[in-house]
């Protein structure tokens, strides 16, 4: 917007010029100079006159009123014109300060018009608290009302609609149900594909854990009675020098017990070395026993340093290698320690690896976290004696905290004590890595019959391949088609009640069959 200019705004510039023109004039008569602005004297010339003071003051007189009166009519012009833009700027003016009353006129229509709704609002969010809290107590009232009527409580009631229910659309559930387990399958077989090959792929080790036994063939049974000895002597010998039992009662081979299986294998490899030397005698067993000691533990400690190798650690105490070289003679459960700890490890690092936790912690927490079964010189839970073993040698506290929780004795304290829990529980819990109490592998399969037997309907149950398939016979009389994959699924949850863990899966085969017999006389 243009600034309002004043009439003398425009008339100074006028004046000064007309001011700058007369100086000039005055100038020239002062110096008698011909020309005065733009009038020029003319000299004849035959002759020449002298010019008087007087035209030239009035020539100039005139020239100063001609620039006089330019001047008022560009004045006017410029008055002219400035009247006429103020007038444009007046108008302007006017209609916005017209378009903002408007504008305010409406903003203030408008929260008038939210004021009311605002208050209309409050007034049915009061109206409608007010009826939500007379439906409660009108509910309550009824609730009240029909629990008196039917002699039966809330629960009791619920319950009965829902055997009801259950009853009246038993058919379609079983449908819903046997669609679920068809998707579910469709969707989780090609995972599981892939974890189970990644599972074998990260814990493939050079060779399985096999189950032996300490026995020695042989060939003469004569060689019985040498090792027997002149009143048992040799025998006596052997078995104090070794700490195993001995047992010659089966044609052909000779039996050797020890709890501890490193001294059962030194005996086992003593008592070969006196086959093939045939000298049994006391002395000579003693000095076997101690050459096969000093031979075994070089053995053990190689087997300790080539494990901690294959798994990547090095520099260990060499107190813990040697321990861990033990684990080539002692099995837990029928499974092979050494063949355990390297598959347990193998998967507890590709385990650390996906989920990004640290995998030097899992991988020594996997490496050292059954270190306590081979300690037999104290009296204490295997967890214990390891953790104890590496506090002694100044492990990190992450790696004995996975050694002090891979059992659960203690609450999980790190994310790599949850790995190699898991990866511990993968190895030993692999079909056909271990072997089973008898006891107790009896107790489970009937535990698994009993489960199936107490549901209505269920006539027989046979527990097959070591507990992994259950097989279910119904009455067909008492059990439909649906009500026979109700019934499946329900021994399944409650399968899942009673065994939190299991090796595997179990399979559950529900079979309902119809068989009509007519005899014709």
């Amino acid at each position: 917007m243009k600034l309002r200019r004043t009439k003398e705004d425009f008339m100074l510039p006028v004046l000064k010029t007309i001011l700058d023109r007369l100086e000039k004039i005055e100038k020239s008569l002062d110096k008698k100079e011909p020309v005065v602005g733009e009038v020029k004297t003319t000299v004849a010339a035959p002759m020449q006159q002298p010019v008087s003071d007087k035209a030239v003051i009035s020539q100039a007189q005139q020239e100063a009123r001609s620039i006089i009166l330019e001047a008022k009519d560009e004045a006017f012009r410029i008055k002219k014109d400035a009247e006429e833009e103020t007038r444009k700027v007046r108008a302007e003016a006017l209609s916005l300060e017209q378009r903002l009353i408007a504008k305010e006129e409406s903003i203030d229509q408008k929260l008038n018009s939210f004021s009311a709704k605002e208050k209309e609002l409050y007034k049915k969010e009061g109206f409608i608290t007010q009826r939500l809290a007379d439906a409660d107590k009108l509910r309550t009232d009824l609730i009240a009302k029909l629990e008196k009527a039917a002699n039966m409580t809330r629960d009791e009631a619920k319950n009965l609609i829902m055997v009801a229910v259950e009853d009246k659309l038993k058919e379609e559930i079983a449908k819903k149900i046997k669609e679920a387990e068809a998707l579910v399958k469709q969707e989780s077989e090609k995972r599981a594909k892939e974890i189970i090959v990644d599972a074998m792929r990260h814990g493939a080790t050079d060779y399985v854990a096999e189950y032996t036994v300490s026995t020695i063939k042989i060939t003469d049974e004569e060689f019985k009675g040498r090792i027997i000895g002149k009143e048992g002597r040799n025998i006596r010998a052997f078995e104090m020098a070794t700490g195993v039992d001995v047992d010659l009662d089966e044609e052909g081979v000779i039996r050797l017990s020890s709890f501890d299986s490193v001294r059962r294998e030194i005996a086992r490899v003593t008592l070969e070395k006196l086959v093939r030397d045939g000298r049994v005698q006391p002395v000579r067993i003693e000095e076997l026993v101690k050459q096969t000691k000093e031979e075994i533990e070089k053995i053990m400690f190689a087997e300790g340093e080539k494990l901690c190798h294959q798994v990547g650690v090095y520099n260990l105490p060499a107190e813990n290698v040697a321990l861990l070289g033990r684990f080539k003679y002692r099995f837990s459960y029928g499974q092979n320690m050494i063949v355990h700890t390297l598959e347990e490890t193998k998967i507890g690092i590709a385990l650390a690896q996906e989920l990004g936790a640290d995998v030097n912690v899992v991988k020594l927490g996997c490496l050292l976290h059954d270190i306590g079964k081979v300690i037999t010189d104290k009296d204490a839970s295997h967890v214990q004696l390891g953790v104890d073993l590496l506090k002694k040698n100044g492990m990190p506290q992450s790696v004995i905290d996975c050694v002090a929780a891979h059992h659960e004795d203690i609450p999980f304290p790190s994310i790599e004590a949850v790995i190699v829990y898991i990866a511990d529980a993968i190895s030993g819990g692999r079909p056909g890595a271990r072997y089973e109490d008898i006891e107790e592998y009896v107790k489970r399969l009937t535990t698994l019959e009993d489960i199936a037997k107490s549901f209505e309907g269920v006539e027989k149950v046979f527990a097959l391949q070591a507990g992994r398939e259950l097989r279910v016979l119904v009455d067909p009389g008492k059990l439909d088609d649906a009500s026979a994959t109700i019934t499946a699924n329900k021994i399944a949850k409650e399968i899942e009640k009673k065994f939190p863990t299991y090796p595997g899966q179990i399979k559950i085969t529900l079979i309902r069959e119809l068989r009509v017999v007519e005899t014709v006389h």
